[in-house]
């Protein structure tokens, strides 16, 4: 092995066409593939790990992270072998757990994989034609079960499992949307498709049973259990009907070569492709995200819907919408937003969305930013920097700063720093740039473009070109190791430049095919150039001819070096070595083993040499080169190196591929030698910028730093307005708050001596209630004490009925058992019995068998002795006994048969007779337990008894002490009755007004109601009215077409009038002008004859609007007249309202006052304890509320009528709950005293009070 290592450091680029390329790790770290490798981004600290892909691996497939962030699987391709692997992510450095290579099933590629919810199973889709959907326990590498999903070639784009369930999996594809179960060691199909089959692009699982799946026709689909529930159409925002910029998409979009290499199987391209076949491009949905809320999906170029779930029902409204950002940068800033989302992921804490884009870019945005922007729409901010989505073409760097420059096929050029891992600039052009070198001190930049050379300046936020040459498609351009000079390859012929006066110094023309690369040596002095006709040459640039060559015309040279002495080149091509040339003469050949070098590079201090392959290794060897295979081979990318390059200190090794992946190592020796190389002077930290750009800068902060003072100053300002105005305003609301303080206290020491003056009298009054309540509590207990003795007498009866129903249904059940007994012995002894018989049989039948089989044997041995006589006799007698054993035989077997026939029948009799014994055993254990339920229920009655007894003794006492209050409430009531009395007298005259008043209202609404109804007659007139007027409008402008219609017949017919005459002098001509005339407008003579006729209609036209405008003014003045009388009328009524609404509101503010000193009473008396208001309205009966009326003004003596009226109400309470419980049963009375009856009651006690 070799000394020479090399460290991957950082990577700028993505490979976003593997499928489901980005998730999180955890809430900081993403892990995304780039070149060969899985990347682990940490976003806050911008630290990068790798996870290496398998050796000589062509490219990943698919990706897949377990549900517990423990483990990763891999889908690549391996020396054209499909290679499953999976790595244990929480180990550092990222190592492999176990490698899927053994398939006893055909299978050309993985496209789509899922870890089961449990990370114990993997599920795996392979590409068509076969299409094979595998279920694996993958620590064991077993296959658990394998179908095929499709059998007519359709694409296959996803599959998942349920994230609650193992055994459930779902596969979506081109019409094909599929669940599947696994039991019993296979995977069967849950649902059936039903409508027309879709070409279902993406799903995900919203819940356990519920998948939302997206189409290439912009629908959303969600399913429950595999029917669908619910369906929505995503809507294109933008105009889609200018063909020509789809045309300018189109051409864009085909520019741009991704690399085939394990690009997935149905791939994005393909998608693309299919729906750039129809005229209207619909939003494309490729990628669905689920998150608590709902679910994110891609909408069309450059859009993502976010969806929420709807309370009340199982749907999804849109919520939001996030769009990526416009490029400033880039040279068709409209289309720079049109990327689809290929992949997106929620961070575990749903706080931050990655999306990934076809154009290679990562895209994130937190959730929390979504909620602020309401009704505009949010963007992406890049979750890097802008990377490259082509191959990369050009690769420089310098030596004063930190710069790499590269170029690619997407028509940009990119600045990075490789000190801090960060895109410095970036510019899109409208061509496409084959080759760029930076100048030495990192100023200046030469790009080779297809139609043009640029040489451009690096300013401090612009890449501005200063000189272009006519040098069409320069695939290669270096500067010189001192920058006074750069080369720049058109074809087969070197140009030479000088940087200082910018003109073409020198041409150097030898090649016979296309320069491929050139390189300077140490001092600048010479020039080495190698190309695709098999030729190396050294130019020595004083005298500009070839000082030695090298030509080899069966090997196509890709890349060339030259040593640090410049004694030895190095080159490499086609025929798969590496080539030390010297003196116009290869030293030696050193074997490639099977691959390509494309690219070759080697250290400044001579001792290190790193080749890139076809197959996107690095081999990193030491000089002077082995001859036998030590180096060490690096998978870095997913394409061929097109370009590698050594910074000046020999520090860091860059790569760039096809793949449109920029790598940078850390490169050292093991040994030591030379590699460490201190820097004398750090890197410049000087930048260029244009003095118009300074002067626009300065010129924008001072008018900056202008508005902010000037914003300071009304800031101020208006913060005194406002501190006057609160200060007047807290002033005055401080004085009114002291008057209504004062006010008040005034009021609450009138409410208090009334309040003591009232609780005097309320006192009085409820004693004299008090004695009246008593009296009557007497007389109830007694009419209750009769009613619980007939209660108990029906209780006792009860009870013995019980007790002979509970005898009765023993009786049948001991009588139910007998029978079963009696009838399962006979059973038994019968079946028995029959079994036995066909046993015997049975051995009789194989008896007769094996006693045939005997004789059969003997015939057999009887003939082997007699075969050598009479061999004819024999065989016909052998061939008789055959067919005759042949059928008896037969005739056995049938025998057989019928008795095992008969046997099986029997056993099934059997078992229903088993059955039917087992059923009467359950309907004998149900009777038990409905026996035994009986019994507790009995006891629970018997209980219910006595906590009865006890609520009954209970309630005794109460009505014993509600009896004595009654006695006492009925002595108040008399006194109220005398006071209601007054009070209805003096309530009458008001109640008369309030009458009156309401049918004055009344008149008032029906003189409105007809008005309203003239209103709208008076507008149908002027409706119809204006529709006549459009209706003669439109009949004008008729008449006026026609009439420009004849003016323009005219105008033809003079003119060709006018030709006609011009062939006045040849009859022969002019009779058939005049003919054709004739054809040509004879048609058109009678339009001419009607236009006379319509000058009539006119006429009698303009005589009718006339009338109708006379008609129109005198309906106006007649409408304003009828206005005005309706405005007066009105302003009359509203008067006439206000005065009545004043009236009421007087009559409201005296209730209120009413109502609240009769609840200041009740609260003295202490009923509103007692009484519940919502029991009033229950308990009231409506003959009894008309005294209350709601305008009643109230007095001493109506307050005592209330109080009587609420003491009514109680007693009737206290009656009715009395009823309530005589009608209970169980009751056992206190003593056996007959109670009088309420009525009795009742009538003596209004007696009394007459």
């Amino acid at each position: 092995m070799s000394t020479v290592v090399a460290q991957s450091l950082h990577v700028f680029g993505l490979r976003s066409h593997v499928a489901n390329n980005i998730f999180f790790f955890d809430e900081q770290i993403i892990i995304f593939p780039s070149g060969n490798h899985c990347v682990k981004y940490n976003v806050d600290q911008k630290w990068q790990k790798f996870i290496p892909g398998s050796d000589k691996s062509q490219g990943m497939l698919a990706l897949s992270i377990s549900p517990n962030r423990r483990y990763l699987a891999i889908s690549e391709i391996v020396q054209e072998k499909p290679v499953i692997t999976i790595y244990e992510l929480s180990s550092i450095p990222c190592r492999k757990r176990k490698i899927l290579n053994n398939f006893d099933f055909p299978v050309q590629r993985f496209i789509s994989m899922a870890f089961s919810p449990d990370s114990k199973y993997l599920l795996t889709q392979t590409s068509p034609p076969e299409s094979n959907l595998v279920y694996w326990l993958w620590e064991k590498q077993k296959v658990m079960a394998i179908i095929r999903t499709d059998s007519q070639n359709n694409a296959v784009y996803q599959v998942s499992f349920n994230p609650q369930d193992n055994t459930q999996v779902c596969v979506t594809g081109n019409g094909m949307f599929k669940l599947l179960r696994f039991a019993e060691g296979t995977l069967k199909q849950t649902n059936f498709q039903r409508g027309e089959p879709q070409n279902y692009l993406a799903h995900t699982w919203v819940s356990e049973d519920k998948i939302i799946v997206g189409t290439d026709t912009g629908k959303l689909f969600l399913f429950e259990s595999g029917d669908q529930r619910w369906e929505t159409s995503i809507m294109v925002k933008e105009p889609t009907s200018e063909t020509g910029n789809l045309e300018v998409i189109r051409e864009s979009e085909s520019l741009i070569q991704f690399p085939t290499i394990s690009s997935p199987v149905p791939s994005y391209e393909q998608v693309m492709m299919a729906s750039n076949n129809s005229q209207l491009a619909m939003p494309q949905v490729f990628a669905i995200a689920a998150y608590s809320k709902g679910f994110a999906c891609a909408a069309g170029p450059g859009r993502v819907l976010l969806f929420e779930k709807m309370e009340e029902k199982d749907i999804y409204r849109e919520s939001r919408e996030i769009r990526i950002p416009t490029d400033p940068q880039s040279n068709e800033r409209s289309q720079s937003d049109k990327q689809d989302v290929l992949c997106m992921c929620f961070s575990p804490s749903e706080e931050t969305l990655v999306v990934s884009t076809s154009k290679n870019q990562l895209y994130s945005i937190t959730m929390s930013l979504t909620e602020i922007s309401k009704g505009e729409p949010a963007h992406f901010e890049y979750l890097m920097y802008p990377l490259h989505s082509a191959a990369i073409t050009g690769l420089a760097t310098c030596i004063r700063k930190p710069f790499i420059a590269t170029c690619s096929l997407d028509r940009s050029v990119r600045i990075w720093n490789y000190e801090s891992n960060t895109l410095e600039l970036f510019k899109e052009y409208q061509e496409e740039a084959y080759a760029i070198s930076l100048h030495p001190s990192g100023h200046f930049v030469v790009v080779g473009f297809a139609d043009k050379l640029r040489l451009m300046n690096l300013l401090i936020d612009d890449i501005r070109s200063f000189k272009e040459y006519s040098v069409r498609g320069c695939r290669e351009c270096s500067f010189s190791n001192g920058g006074h000079l750069f080369a720049a390859v058109s074809g087969n012929v070197i140009h030479i430049f000088a940087t200082t006066s910018l003109e073409n110094i020198s041409n150097l023309k030898g090649h016979t095919g296309k320069v491929r690369s050139v390189v300077w040596n140490a001092d600048d002095s010479k020039l080495i150039s190698c190309g695709t006709d098999g030729a190396v040459y050294e130019w020595n640039l004083s005298s500009g001819k070839r000082e030695t060559e090298c030509v080899l015309k069966s090997c196509s040279y890709n890349c060339v070096t030259v040593s640090p002495d410049a004694k030895i080149i190095f080159a490499v091509g086609s025929d798969q070595t590496l080539k030390e040339i010297a003196d116009s003469s290869i030293l030696r050949e050193i074997s490639a083993f099977d691959v390509v070098y494309t690219a070759i590079v080697i250290s400044h201090s001579g001792r290190m040499m790193f080749v890139g392959t076809s197959v996107g290794t690095i081999r990193a060897m030491k000089y002077p080169l082995p001859l036998q295979k030590e180096f060490n081979e690096y998978q870095a990318h997913a394409g061929p190196i097109t370009k590698m390059l050594l910074t000046f200190d020999d520090q860091f090794l860059l790569t760039v591929a096809e793949d449109g992946c920029l790598f940078t190592w850390k490169v050292f020796d093991k040994d030591g030698r030379g590699i460490k190389r201190e820097r004398e002077v750090g890197f410049a930290e000087e930048v260029l910028i244009t003095k118009t750009d300074m002067e626009e800068k300065a010129q924008i902060m001072l008018e900056l730093k202008t508005r902010v003072e000037e914003l300071k100053m009304e800031n101020e300002y208006q913060l005194r307005l406002k501190d006057m105005n609160y200060s007047e305003k807290i002033k005055e609301l401080t004085d009114k708050f002291l008057q209504e303080m004062e006010s008040l206290k005034t009021k609450n020491q009138v409410l208090k001596t009334e309040k003591e003056k009232q609780d005097v009298f309320h006192r009085e009054r409820i004693d004299d209630l008090l004695d009246k309540q008593s009296q009557e509590l007497q007389d109830l207990e007694c009419c209750n004490n009769q009613k619980l003795l007939l209660e108990y007498e029906k209780y006792q009866e009860l009870q013995l009925k019980s007790q002979r129903m509970q005898e009765e249904y023993e009786k049948q059940l001991r009588d139910n058992d007998e029978t079963k007994s009696q009838a399962l012995e006979e059973l038994t002894e019968f079946y028995e019995a029959k079994l036995q018989e066909k046993t015997t049989l049975l051995e009789e039948a194989q008896e007769d068998v094996r006693q045939q089989l005997r004789e059969f044997e003997e015939t057999k041995k009887q003939i082997e002795e007699d075969e050598d006589r009479e061999i004819q006799d024999i065989k016909t007698k052998y061939e008789k006994k055959l067919r005759d054993e042949k059928e008896s035989n037969l005739r056995l077997k049938g025998e057989t048969g019928i008795m095992r026939k008969k046997f099986s029948s029997l056993q099934k009799e059997v078992e229903e007779r088993t059955n039917d014994i087992e059923s009467l055993k359950r309907e004998q254990v149900k009777l038990q337990g409905v026996i035994k339920s009986l019994e507790k229920d009995i006891l629970g009655l018997k209980r219910e008894i006595q906590e009865r007894d006890e609520t009954i003794q209970d309630k005794e006492k109460r009505i014993y002490d509600l009896k004595k209050k009654n006695q006492e409430l009925e002595k108040f009531k008399f006194v109220l009755d005398y006071k209601i009395k007054e009070l209805k007298k003096q309530i009458e005259p008001r109640e008369d007004e309030i009458k009156v008043m309401k049918e004055q209202i009344q008149e008032m609404e029906a003189e409105l109601e007809r008005f309203h109804k003239q209103n709208t007659q008076l507008e149908l007139n002027i409706m119809e009215l204006w529709q006549k007027l459009r209706a003669t409008d439109q009949e004008m402008h008729r008449e006026r077409q026609k009439e420009r219609d004849l003016e323009a017949l005219v105008r033809r017919f003079k003119t060709d009038l006018h030709n006609c005459v011009a062939y006045i002098q040849e009859p022969r001509l002019l009779k058939e002008k005049v003919r054709a005339l004739f054809e040509k407008y004879v048609q058109r003579a009678d339009m001419v004859e009607i236009a006379g006729l319509n000058t009539d209609l006119q006429q009698e036209y303009a005589r009718q609007r006339e009338h109708l405008e006379r008609n129109l003014a005198t309906l106006r003045k007649k409408v304003v007249k009828e206005s005005e009388l309706r405005r007066t009328d009105y302003v009359r009524i509203m008067q006439e309202n206000v005065s009545l609404i004043k009236e009421i509101n007087e009559l409201r503010r005296e209730l209120k006052f009413t109502r609240s000193q009769v609840y200041d009473l009740e609260a003295a008396l202490k009923l509103t304890k007692k009484i519940r208001p919502q029991d009033v309205p229950e308990t009231v009966p409506s003959e009894a509320m008309p005294s209350i009326a709601p305008t009643m003004r109230l007095n001493e003596q109506q307050e005592t009528g209330r109080i009587i009226e609420m003491q009514r109400l109680e007693i009737q309470r206290l009656r009715e709950q009395i009823q309530e419980q005589e009608q209970v049963p169980g009751f056992h009375p206190l003593s056996v005293v007959r109670l009088p009856s309420l009525l009795e009651s009742e009538v003596d006690f209004e007696v009394q009070t007459k």
